[in-house]
């Protein structure tokens, strides 16, 4: 599957076009400083639309998010930097840039009705099926983010789609009868699955050492930081009845119920508590790093710790921003854990090194097993597929996966699916498992079912088409600039 996504991801960054909201409540993934809304801190332009280092940390976390569900959370930095994802990350946002030039354009808008309806739309909002004030401010505090921040982000989602519906994709007759046609070839194959897993591998040192040898450099140790740190935990403090009065009232409009009528101070008087002991210990947080920048932290209150990828209590934000120091910036500003604050200081830098042969004996093994069972199930495929003797089937459809019982259900989905696409009567498939699927066209006939569902199918090819044409052309109307390296 990793294989098949880095050669598609040009196509997957369209395919997960309007979805940057979702990373709330999903937990936020990130790498060095930032500070949202820093125009200052602009990492690209495009025509007269700013892009931040904080919309960039946002956009990474997102399709990091997004890319850790599809592998069911085996996910990991390592992958993220194989898949480039955070040339992703920009190249999303430039995408949605090119889009919000062409709405200035004409001059579209979101009314705060509009904002108001997709956010109580959203279900980690709610609480027993009904949007939730508090659930909804405790869910941007959690993720660092003022209401202010979340509903300029949600504006500027609604904004995209709103003028992409300007630019409908329809389906035509022809396009449908085409389809039919194609869906509807149904071909009567014999088949052969050559399991991957039944080929037996020497995992002796004799066969170890020589391939560790040559990759070695594939077999890295993490790299470690040492660092000292101070923590300030969440306040929970006493305020009397004109502060919260004050902040009442300086604030009441963040205050509503589900219907989005404002509350009364009494009925919030509970949220603003909330709200001023967060406001309170970010301070403290705040005077905390300073203090400890300028060197006035008491030894007791300064603790050590060495993190790596694999070993870090402290959570993905912690060590992404961890990664961004420097010996001539070595502290990070208050990052929250939890309830918790945490201010770095980076002490040294381990820097990743080739592990030993018996450190790194269990990766070898692994990629060993993988890589000689590939070939030689590629080679046993090559050898006998002109002669093989397997199962017949009926005369079968690209969606008839269920009917080729001896494979597990992916492996028959991308069989079929690749088996339309070849031209030869007798062949091999190799499956992203790594399993090789021999096969003998025997029969072809059209059937004369109705795909009543394809419509959907192809107004989704269409509209990926559609939307790589339209960036395309706004790529040529707008201009691009890009102010940081390495993207």
């Amino acid at each position: 599957m990793i294989t098949w996504m880095q050669r598609h991801k040009k196509y997957l960054i369209i395919t997960i076009w309007i979805s940057t909201i979702a990373f709330v409540g999903a937990g936020f993934v990130g790498w060095g400083q930032y500070n949202y809304g820093d125009k200052a801190g602009a990492v690209a332009k495009v025509g007269s639309v700013e892009i931040t280092m904080g919309e960039l940390q946002k956009s990474y976390s997102n399709l990091y998010n997004q890319y850790s569900q599809m592998f069911q959370g085996e996910f990991d930095e390592e992958k993220a930097k194989s898949f480039g994802l955070k040339s992703q990350a920009l190249q999303y946002l430039t995408q949605q840039a090119l889009v919000l030039n062409l709405a200035k354009s004409y001059d579209l808008q979101i009314s705060d009705t509009e904002l108001l309806d997709e956010i109580k739309k959203q279900d980690f909002f709610h609480k027993d099926g009904v949007f939730d004030k508090e659930i909804y401010k405790q869910a941007l505090l959690r993720n660092n983010l003022s209401i202010k921040e979340y509903e300029a982000d949600v504006k500027k989602e609604l904004l995209i789609k709103k003028t992409l519906k300007l630019l409908p994709v329809e389906v035509q007759e022809s396009e449908n009868k085409i389809l039919n046609t194609a869906m509807n070839i149904a071909d009567k194959i014999e088949y052969k699955l050559l399991d991957v897993s039944q080929i037996n591998v020497d995992t002796s040192d004799a066969s170890l050492k020589p391939f560790w040898e040559k990759m070695k450099n594939s077999f890295m140790s993490e790299v470690r930081y040492d660092l000292k740190f101070i923590k300030q935990p969440k306040l929970s403090l006493e305020y009397d009845d004109a502060t919260i009065a004050q902040y009442y009232d300086e604030n009441k409009l963040n205050f509503k119920d589900s219907e989005g009528k404002i509350l009364s101070l009494e009925d919030a008087r509970s949220m603003v508590v909330s709200e001023l002991n967060a406001k309170e210990t970010k301070k403290e947080a705040l005077r905390g790093y300073i203090a400890h920048k300028k060197g006035e932290v008491s030894e007791q209150e300064i603790k050590s710790a060495t993190i790596s990828l694999s070993n870090n209590p402290f959570g993905k934000d912690a060590i992404d921003v961890v990664s961004g120091l420097t010996p001539l910036s070595p502290f990070s500003k208050p990052i929250m854990v939890g309830d918790d604050y945490f201010t770095f200081e980076l002490v040294k830098v381990n820097p990743s090194q080739p592990k030993s042969y018996e450190d790194a004996k269990s990766e070898v093994t692994a990629m060993y097993i993988d890589q000689e069972r590939k070939i030689r199930v590629s080679e046993l495929a090559k050898n006998s597929f002109a002669t093989f003797k397997g199962k017949t089937t009926d005369f079968i459809t690209v969606n008839d996966y269920n009917k080729l019982t001896d494979l597990s259900e992916s492996d028959a989905n991308e069989f079929l699916n690749t088996l339309v696409t070849k031209n030869s009567k007798r062949g091999y498939i190799a499956l992203e498992s790594g399993n090789v699927v021999m096969y003998n066209i025997l029969e072809q006939k059209l059937l004369e079912n109705d795909n009543s569902n394809q419509n959907d199918v192809i107004a989704r090819l269409k509209s990926a088409m559609f939307n790589e044409g339209l960036i395309k052309i706004l790529q040529n109307k707008y201009k691009t600039e890009i102010f940081i390296e390495g993207l």
